[in-house]
């Protein structure tokens, strides 16, 4: 298999912006206990993407 065909790994390519976010650990657990009660549970990612998506949408 030629250097071209190799399968890739990792994550594909979003257009989307990665970025790091620090949070005291009482809002973690805001988070944590908010996400735990919606089935099926999300990520934290997902959970914090929506309530940004709630916001913008009001």
């Amino acid at each position: 298999m030629s250097e071209n065909e190799k399968k890739r790994m990792g994550r594909p390519p979003v257009n989307a912006t990665p970025i790091t976010l620090r949070l005291q650990p009482a809002l973690l657990a805001w988070i944590d206990a908010e996400r735990a009660k919606l089935d099926p549970e999300p990520s934290r990612p997902e959970f914090i993407r929506t309530l940004i998506e709630k916001v913008k949408s009001e």
